[in-house]
């Protein structure tokens, strides 16, 4: 046994992250609003829990990996109530504005524990392989006490303190996401000329125009394989977080804005279950002078 810990939230990234944990030795308690959720987590090996505080009750360590801000603030407000924090570290691998961040790291601290935001890049298939890219803000004791959890998730950086670790998140969705509209692009024009599309990624990989866009997410939208890794509307949801971020720094994010607008359109259609590829169709297939 490598250790114990709670986990919040057993959807698309807790089921890959819980995988992943119970796989390398640890014992896993869980919860999640989610009755479907909770059984399909009891069928990989994690101990249900009839609600976060509970599942936290033992447990030195609570990582949190839910969809909304108000979801995090929500999880944790129920563990301060319940009392025991006191020596506990949390850890928030979700997506969280960072005024809220900033609030939950201050009322964990008063109640005597550590906050950690650690949001991470990589979607499912990374968490439960332990190659996740994770940005940690907090102090150097809540990084050190999570330490051999997050290294056994992926490539832990600490990157200052609480709200660091948010602030880098939303830079990688202002490369990452708008990355997503651009290899849409690039597949409408590979098509329109004739292109084998299914050679691209392996074509471009040695160049400049590699990334990990391009070799995971565009040969989803040459199959039109659309089937959720991640959901559009997350995507969107951290579009508008980062709109709404960078707004109040009077920061020019043109390309960021445009990705927005898609995602919106997309969301807009009825498509925000699928997953984030699904912004190709968005665009027409047009037939080039070479068909």
């Amino acid at each position: 046994m490598t250790g114990s810990v709670a986990f919040i939230g057993l959807g698309l990234m807790g089921s890959g992250f819980t995988k992943r944990l119970i796989e390398s030795g640890y014992r896993v308690v869980g919860y999640d609003l989610d009755a479907e959720r909770r059984r399909e987590a009891a069928e990989r090996g994690v101990e249900v829990a009839e609600s976060a505080a509970v599942a936290a009750a033992g447990e030195e360590v609570v990582a949190v990996c839910v969809t909304t801000t108000a979801a995090v603030g929500a999880v944790v407000d129920e563990l301060v109530a319940a009392g025991g924090l006191a020596g506990k570290t949390v850890v928030d691998f979700s997506t969280t504005e960072m005024e809220t961040t900033r609030r939950i790291a201050a009322a964990v601290a008063e109640a005597g524990g550590h906050f950690l935001d650690a949001p991470v890049s990589g979607g499912p298939p990374a968490a439960e392989a332990g190659t996740l890219a994770i940005m940690a803000g907090g102090e150097t004791a809540a990084v050190e006490a999570a330490r051999p959890l997050l290294e056994c998730l992926g490539k832990l950086t600490h990157m200052g303190p609480s709200g660091a670790g948010q602030a880098t998140k939303l830079v990688n969705q202002a490369l990452c996401l708008t990355n997503y509209c651009i290899v849409a692009e690039g597949l409408r024009l590979a098509e329109a000329y004739g292109v084998d599309a299914r050679k691209v990624p392996e074509a471009l990989a040695p160049g400049l125009g590699n990334s990990a866009v391009l070799q995971s997410v565009f040969p989803r939208m040459v199959e039109r394989d659309y089937a959720p890794r991640g959901y559009a509307r997350q995507i969107l949801k951290d579009l508008e977080m980062l709109q709404s971020a960078t707004k109040e720094l009077h920061l020019a994010m043109p390309m960021a804005a445009t990705a927005t607008t898609l995602f919106r359109l997309l969301v807009a259609q009825g498509k925000g279950e699928l997953d984030g590829a699904a912004v190709v169709t968005l665009l027409p297939e047009i037939e080039g002078p070479s068909k």
